[in-house]
């Protein structure tokens, strides 16, 4: 499928007809300095021409003309917007309604928004009977949990502003994880990565088995990482303090921020890295300390990031800087021996990436963790993400009624616990079976006993496994003392531990296996095919009653398994939040494709009067 992307910048244009499938450019070109003498357009072929005087006459123009004899090929149009704020989570097709709701995304990139919307106003004039896909910086970054979203600011102005974290060069991110996970031969739902954008902008971002879960670059593109004229991290108070002892505006305090800081502001003049390591070489001491300062500022990240994760199999380079400063991959990756990612000095010296090799290793022969460079394609990912959402015309399958179960709290353990807590030779008791085949509630309790508090009462499910496992809701997590992560079940690798207790003073302390579960879906391959989804696919649910949206979950885990049967499974905490109860069922409604993420699904509650309840 031919794709053709566009990404407006302020003052630029790029345009490319992208085959979808393999990232082949079937022809480019991009308009640089729009608006100034010295704009001109520039053509796959080295070629030039003056460039129109507004983006207007771009798509009246000079695109009309470039597209003859091509647009007949051209399938979809994937354009790239900076911003999608709390909206628009996902690529969307555009049609009349969600142009107006994009409009609404302006104030929070007032710089790049307003410039994207010409574009796609000027696309869809110019090619009206195609579809036309907005593909946001943001949407990768949407699964980013509230704990690392959220700023430390009053509730409802940030609630009223839409203060939050929403990250950006998602596009990179996504593309380069998945390049990653290729390479390595190996699920990306079994990674943990951090990708480092290091170009003009610049940013870090965990990715947590396929998913954002942290990134440097915040509300707007400002926070994080040196870059070549953005601060990145700043005190706000020497903010204040500057805007009072200079008198500054808030207007020439954003440009001083965005234009006249990073690279630029440390070296007294040089913004283009190439530049800076050139002066370096030569006894700039400035042009010194500023490596310095972008080198640390990435390592620390990546420390924290690695952190965030729990561990990290690949730190991975990419964009301008990334991709072509074996000085910067050498000092970021230097002082990472800790975390088992040890360079090699002579493949980082000797690295080139080509059209051929778009990735390449520089990591030790021993290194437990994979360091990498790689060529990033936004154009590509744009065009792949368009492309599935602009085909998504095809029926969807007929829904189908699901149980909803509200798991409560409630334990797994090895038969040698269940003998340390309840007896020598002791066999969990049945009491009641549970919906998925096999499993029951048994007789036995646990107390669970925390840091803080106990809970007693803590039902014991069987059979026994090969591994001890409690799951327990956010509300309990904060009762007991425990930092718990969100994980599927099973997945007990770096989770805290606990003391259970059980009969007669019979006491085992657990050093891991204490996790909040992530929300999940359980079906069988033949589920599974009917919704188009796979197993460990991470698909967006919305909660209403009569078509009404309430309450959307987001991040919910799809398992598939012959031996499961249809239901979702969430906590009490979101059930309570939902108004959901243990007889109700919803109906999924496969909506739209969201690779990498999955699909999103719709969850209508209706009544349900009977069937398996919850455990």
């Amino acid at each position: 499928m031919s794709v053709l992307v566009i990404n407006c910048g302020s003052t630029s244009l790029k345009v490319a007809i992208v085959d979808a499938n393999s990232g082949a450019r079937l022809e480019e070109l991009r308009v640089e300095r729009l608006g100034t003498p010295q704009a001109a357009v520039h053509f796959a072929d080295h070629s030039t021409s003056p460039a129109p005087a507004t983006l207007d006459e771009v798509f009246t123009q000079l695109l009309p003309d470039w597209l003859d004899g091509l647009a007949a090929d051209i399938t979809c149009v994937g354009h790239r917007v900076v911003h999608g704020g709390p909206t628009f989570t996902s690529p969307t097709r555009i049609n009349d309604q969600v142009f107006e709701q994009l409009q609404e995304t302006v104030h929070l990139a007032p710089l790049h928004n307003p410039a994207g919307l010409a574009g796609i106003a000027g696309a869809r004039q110019l090619l009206p009977n195609v579809p036309h896909v907005a593909v946001f910086d943001t949407a990768f970054h949407a699964t980013i949990p509230p704990r690392a979203s959220t700023y430390a600011l009053p509730h409802e102005l940030a609630k009223q502003h839409g203060l939050r974290r929403y990250g950006f060069h998602g596009t990179s991110h996504q593309f380069v994880a998945h390049r990653t996970a290729a390479f390595l031969q190996d699920d990306i739902r079994n990674l943990r990565i951090i990708t480092c954008h290091l170009g003009g902008g610049c940013s870090v971002c965990a990715v947590e088995y396929g998913r954002s879960v942290e990134t440097s670059m915040g509300m707007t593109p400002l926070e994080g990482l040196v870059m070549a004229t953005r601060c990145g991290d700043v005190d706000p108070a020497a903010l204040l303090h500057l805007m009072r002892s200079e008198d500054l505006t808030a207007d020439a305090l954003e440009s001083l921020l965005n234009g006249e800081s990073g690279l630029l502001g440390l070296t007294g003049g040089t913004s283009d890295f190439r530049d800076v390591e050139r002066r370096a070489e030569e006894g700039d001491e400035r042009c010194r300390l500023a490596i310095q300062v972008f080198c640390h500022r990435i390592r620390k990240y990546i420390g924290a990031y690695a952190a965030v994760m729990g561990g990290v199999d690949a730190i991975v380079f990419t964009a301008g800087i990334g991709q072509h400063s074996a000085t910067v991959r050498h000092h970021v990756c230097q002082r990472l021996e800790f975390l088992g990612a040890r360079l090699e000095e002579v493949a980082n010296r000797e690295l080139s990436l080509s059209a051929s090799q778009s990735i390449a290793e520089f990591s030790a022969r021993h290194s437990r963790v994979k360091l990498l460079a790689a060529r990033t394609d936004e154009a590509w990912e744009i065009a792949r993400l368009a492309e599935q959402v602009g085909a998504s015309d095809t029926p969807t399958p007929t829904p189908r009624p699901i149980p909803v179960a509200i798991s409560a709290r409630h334990v797994h353990l090895t038969q040698a616990t269940v003998e340390a807590l309840f007896g020598d030779g002791h066999q969990l008791t049945p009491l009641k079976t549970l919906s998925q085949p096999g499993q029951f509630a048994a007789e036995e309790v646990v107390t669970l006993v925390g840091p803080k508090r106990s809970l007693p009462g803590v039902r014991v499910l069987g059979p026994t496994r090969n591994a001890n496992q409690v799951e327990i809701s956010r509300t309990d997590e904060f009762f007991l003392g425990i930092d718990a992560p969100i994980r599927a079940s099973g997945d007990t690798a770096n989770t805290p531990g606990i003391t259970l207790l059980g009969t007669a003073g019979r006491e085992v302390t657990l050093t891991g296996g204490v996790l909040c579960a992530w929300r999940h879906i359980h079906m069988t391959p033949e589920d599974a095919t009917a919704f188009g989804v796979t197993d460990k696919d991470v698909v967006e649910v919305e909660v209403g009653d009569e078509g009404v949206r309430s309450l959307v979950f987001g991040d919910v885990l799809v398992r598939v398994s012959p031996h499961y049967q249809l239901e979702m499974h969430i906590d009490t905490d979101e059930g309570n939040a939902a108004e959901l109860q243990r007889q109700d069922i919803g109906k999924l409604d496969v909506e739209e494709a969201r690779r990498p993420g999955g699909t999103a699904i719709q969850l209508t509650k209706t009544p349900r009067h009977d069937g398996p309840n919850a455990s």
